[in-house]
């Protein structure tokens, strides 16, 4: 593994330092909105701004580096988003914060495509898996750590931001200065998500349910934890617990993915997230139960995503996969726009413990398709599915089709090995 970093570690430093400072900022939209007064349905609407740039910026950038090419493209984005940072405290509308939101997104987007695309063409067959492992981790602990930055300083001052716009300014240093080859980007154009939807119904509705689901966690958590008077280190935590719980459960859930049918799987762990929030509804404010809740609730939520492209990597054949992707990447933003208008408008009429309300009947409703599809098709045997795609809900199309078609290789060389 040692040798595996060795050649891709500036390159995983750059993406980490580009978390710490977008981590930072998603919590703080949340803290420094309730500082301003913004109501829960204005902060969704300023939440889904951001995946609404994002998904247009998964469409667009390949587009932009095909004509300029990496370097340029990648410089400007950053540029653009590190002013978009310091520019929210000085616009502090709601109008404004949507549009710069909607920057950022798309910004962001354009970072992750050209990121993936040197780190895929840095990686080799032999250490594709390993690579993208060490990427989602760097991604993970990057977000995790930005949350540990936030006792730096006051969110109701421009400190925070400004050094979370230094963070993404920096971080391109690493990545500019090693990554010397300039890979060729090709994203399939998505699949059609009727011609989805016949191929995995369950991949498609799961990955559409799930984007509701990690866009609430991830842009409506802050405003949660305002609401209900948490302070700004115990939101700090609550919004790391939501992602320490993936970092940990991640490997078991992949192990288990690769052994059982993965339709039982996704079924019980969106069970198990239902009865996490569930649990932090009920609480009524105590902190341990709300991070136990926390905890659960959002390390199901990457599992599960990675799961449901590996199921619908099973349906789908090889050649499909490509614009399947995509496909599935657009799935996921529809699911993230809306699902953060739903819980906001929920928290504004009912109050703030809505947002696990929200969370636990579509974590429900996942559970119930996933029963339902069972009933629908016969299972496929765990030794002709394809290997479990270790992949976050915010890679791109790049990083997912990399992960598809490592899955699928790496599958057939375990058989070809277990046949002999």
């Amino acid at each position: 593994m040692i040798r595996v970093l060795s050649g891709v570690w500036a390159l995983l430093l750059g993406i980490v330092l580009i978390m710490l400072g977008n981590g930072m900022h998603f919590t703080l939209v949340g803290l420094r909105g309730g500082i301003e007064g913004f109501s829960s349905t204005e902060l969704a609407i300023v939440t889904s701004g951001y995946f609404l740039g994002f998904l247009s910026g998964a469409r667009i950038t390949p587009l932009m580096i095909q004509r300029v090419g990496h370097v340029r493209v990648f410089a400007a984005l950053g540029s653009f988003m590190s002013a978009g940072l310091i520019a929210l405290p000085l616009l502090t509308e709601p109008w404004a914060w949507t549009v710069l939101r909607v920057i950022i997104g798309f910004c962001m987007s354009g970072i992750y495509v050209a990121a993936e695309s040197w780190l895929n063409a840095a990686a080799t067959n032999e250490t594709r898996g390993k690579v993208l492992s060490a990427y989602m981790i760097a991604q993970t602990l990057g977000i995790i750590g930005a949350q540990g930055l936030l006792i730096l300083g006051d969110a109701g001052t421009s400190v925070l931001f400004i050094c979370a716009s230094i963070l993404v300014s920096i971080s391109f240093a690493p990545i500019l200065l090693s990554a010397t080859p300039v890979p060729a980007v090709e994203v399939a154009r998505p699949m059609p998500l009727h011609h989805l939807f016949t191929g995995s119904p369950l991949g498609t509705v799961g990955i559409l349910l799930l984007g509701s689901i990690y866009a609430t966690q991830l842009g409506m958590g802050a405003v949660f934890g305002t609401q209900i008077g948490l302070t700004t280190n115990q939101i700090a935590l609550f919004i790391a617990m939501l992602f320490a719980g993936a970092l940990v459960l991640q490997y078991p859930i992949g192990w288990l993915s690769d052994r059982m049918d993965r339709r039982i799987l996704i079924f019980g762990l969106s069970l198990l997230g239902a009865a996490s929030c569930l649990l932090g509804w009920i609480t009524g404010g105590g902190l341990w139960p709300l991070m136990a809740a926390a905890f659960f609730a959002g390390g199901v939520t990457p599992p599960l995503y990675a799961l449901l492209l590996a199921f619908t990597n099973d349906a789908l054949s090889a050649a499909d996969m490509p614009a399947a992707s995509g496909g599935l990447v657009f799935t996921f933003g529809l699911g993230a726009i809306v699902g953060p208008l739903v819980a906001g408008w929920a928290m504004q009429e009912l109050g703030p413990y809505a947002f696990w309300l929200v969370l636990g009947i579509t974590f429900g409703a996942m559970a119930l398709y996933a029963l339902y599809r069972m009933t629908q098709r016969a299972v496929v045997p765990a030794s002709e599915t394809d290997s479990y795609l270790n992949v976050l809900p915010t890679a791109s199309p790049v990083a997912v089709e990399a992960a598809g078609d490592w899955a699928v290789e790496n599958a057939a060389a375990e058989s070809e090995t277990n046949s002999t």
